[in-house]
């Protein structure tokens, strides 16, 4: 009789199964495709309006030349006042657009309306967040635009309020103080109203 094999061969090692982790990967891969599909959508619909131009904007460099925002004024008749001393401590951070109250004052730039308020030197004011997260102020407002509010979208020529003489400016002529803040402080817009060559901007008519 023959004898016993010692070192009988060994059972294969029993195929892996590999269907459950595939199905895992597929219903991954949908779930992160479907999530990538609503996201796409939420994000051009109109009530993420603000946060699509603010994300537009923040990529977008500063401009280099700027309509003057207020109707019927040309660059060469605003003075250059930009650093001037104002009191004891402290500096003319803009520039002093005069004309008669009332006067349309227009956004500069495309941007998105940060704040509305009448509150301390500027009184009535008006801040936009335009290209490259620079912030524009427009003070000594007369009046806000009509249904003007936090968190719109503007153009430039877009409707923001009129001159005035609120704040610090009371008594003094109606004019618009324009100023514009980079991250790295207050810069001269006049230059930039200077440099100026675009499209002629339509006047803010009344409704």
């Amino acid at each position: 009789m023959p004898a016993a094999n010692p070192n009988p061969d060994p059972a294969p090692p029993p195929r892996r199964d590999y269907a459950p982790a595939a199905r895992r990967l597929v219903s991954t891969v949908l779930v992160f495709g479907l999530l990538a599909t609503a996201a796409y959508w939420a994000w051009h619909q109109p009530f993420m309006v603000r946060a699509r131009t603010l994300w537009e904007l923040s990529r977008m460099p500063p401009p280099t030349e700027l309509p003057v925002p207020v109707d019927g004024v040309a660059a060469e008749r605003i003075a250059d006042t930009f650093g001037a001393p104002r009191g004891a401590d402290r500096e003319h951070h803009g520039v002093d657009i005069f004309a008669p109250r009332g006067t349309a004052v227009t956004s500069a730039t495309r941007g998105v309306v940060a704040s509305i308020r009448e509150t301390g030197l500027g009184g009535r004011q008006v801040w936009v967040v335009g290209p490259g997260n620079e912030r524009h102020y427009y003070a000594h407002l007369d009046d806000w635009a009509p249904g003007l509010a936090e968190g719109d979208v503007v153009v430039p020529g877009g409707a923001l309020g009129e001159i005035g003489d609120t704040g610090n400016a009371r008594g003094t002529p109606p004019h618009l103080h324009y100023g514009i803040y980079g991250a790295g402080g207050p810069v001269d817009p006049l230059p930039r109203l200077q440099a100026y060559e675009g499209d002629e901007v339509e006047p803010a008519g009344d409704d």
